[in-house]
């Protein structure tokens, strides 16, 4: 029997197991170097890995925890380790890390066989595995999303192949896939930038005043070419709002009032707030709107174009610079100076190619509910999911946040 000895204890859950077993191996001196435990559905599976000391002898220990095991009713299994085998395994703690996130709205082995496949695949081994949703109900309503979160170690043997795979498979099973390097900054985000229209709401808000002016067709084409990177952001939205002139300015409040948010904005929002995150909106879209959101959601700053109104009515311009791609990146740098925070402690959602300059700049950037063109340039998408599915992206457990929509 060697030094350095795994313990394996599997059976039912109940209190009591590790400190009765620890109590075995605090009576004579037992060093830990290593321990982990999961439950599911009260079934207690623990590893402790131990050094004997020298002056100690590993039988006496050996035979008591095999005795206390059988007292308690679970099943002890003893992998003595070999010292140089225990050092290369001490070696390697400084391997890259990342977490690899699977969201849907139900998970099922065809999922999990994908992306344990894709992740084998490119030489990478999974540590951890733990269930960030709620607990699913056998009758009765399903919850509306499901949760995986798996620690992986290693370096892909292609990055970029491992990412496509992942966007195959989410475009292919309706599940989103979510992989982030396991860092401090992962851990420590405190901002979250939003792009406005079709991300924080579900309207295109220049769509909705275009309908009211009679001129829908003609804008919404318009918008549909900026979104996919086919025009220049600023000449599209000039054109868009020459399209505008005349427009009475009271059906502003009208279309506001009628905004409808995104999926699981609020949520999002709120358990946000709650641990102290600041919230932008950098939009394209315009002030009038973003303020009233400001208004209802808590957010603590707003960028966008302010139309501009003469005698009650639109005049089809913008006062002052318009927030293209360009200036969101640069409003979210200014913003995350001014909260003296890193970038890699940025979280940034749009949909449209002129969020790509602020998505890349984020630490976590989230393309949502976009086009192809979109997904490809951004660091993370989510497709199949609400916006509160961001919780889980950096590690919130359903028990632990606020309910919501």
């Amino acid at each position: 029997m060697r030094d350095i000895i795994l313990i394996h204890i599997t059976g039912g859950d109940k209190p009591g197991v590790t400190a009765e077993l620890s109590q075995v191996l605090a009576e004579y001196g037992v060093d830990i170097l290593d321990i982990g435990q999961v439950v599911i559905h009260n079934f207690l599976t623990l590893g402790i890995l131990i050094r004997i000391p020298p002056e100690a002898e590993a039988a006496p220990i050996v035979k008591d925890i095999l005795f206390k095991a059988h007292e308690m009713g679970v099943s002890l299994r003893l992998h003595p380790l070999e010292e140089d085998k225990y050092e290369s395994w001490v070696q390697a703690q400084g391997k890259a890390r990342h977490i690899v996130t699977l969201l849907g709205r139900r998970i099922t082995a065809v999922h999990l066989q994908a992306v344990t496949s894709a992740l084998s695949g490119n030489g990478l081994n999974i540590d951890t595995i733990h269930r960030l949703s709620g607990r699913v109900p056998v009758t009765g309503e399903l919850p509306r999303q499901a949760c995986v979160e798996f620690t992986v170690r290693g370096t892909p043997d292609d990055n970029e192949a491992l990412r496509q795979s992942f966007l195959d498979i989410s475009a292919r099973l309706g599940v989103d896939i979510a992989y982030q390097e396991d860092n401090v900054f992962r851990r420590n985000r405190r901002l979250v930038a939003f792009d406005m229209d079709s991300t924080l709401i579900q309207a295109e808000v220049i769509d909705e005043l275009a309908d009211r002016a009679g001129v829908g067709e003609q804008v919404a084409a318009i918008t549909e070419a900026a979104m996919r990177g086919e025009l220049d952001f600023q000449q599209s939205l000039r054109k868009r709002l020459a399209l505008l002139k005349g427009l009475d300015a009271s059906v502003l409040e009208d279309v506001a009032a009628k905004l409808p948010l995104s999926e699981g904005a609020e949520r999002l929002i709120s358990n946000l707030r709650r641990v102290g995150y600041k919230i932008a909106i950098l939009s394209g879209g315009f002030t009038f709107f973003g303020e009233r959101l400001a208004e209802r959601l808590g957010i603590d700053y707003v960028h966008a174009n302010e139309l501009e109104i003469v005698d009650g009515k639109l005049t089809g311009n913008v006062v002052g610079e318009i927030v293209d791609g360009a200036r969101k990146a640069e409003l979210l740098r200014t913003i995350a100076t001014k909260e003296g925070i890193s970038l890699q402690q940025v979280i940034a959602v749009g949909d449209g190619a002129n969020d790509l300059p602020m998505l890349g700049l984020a630490g976590l950037g989230v393309a949502f509910h976009a086009k192809p063109k979109v997904k490809k340039g951004a660091g993370h998408a989510i497709s199949t999911m609400g916006l509160d599915s961001i919780l889980y992206l950096i590690g919130v457990r359903d028990r632990e946040a606020l309910p919501g929509d």
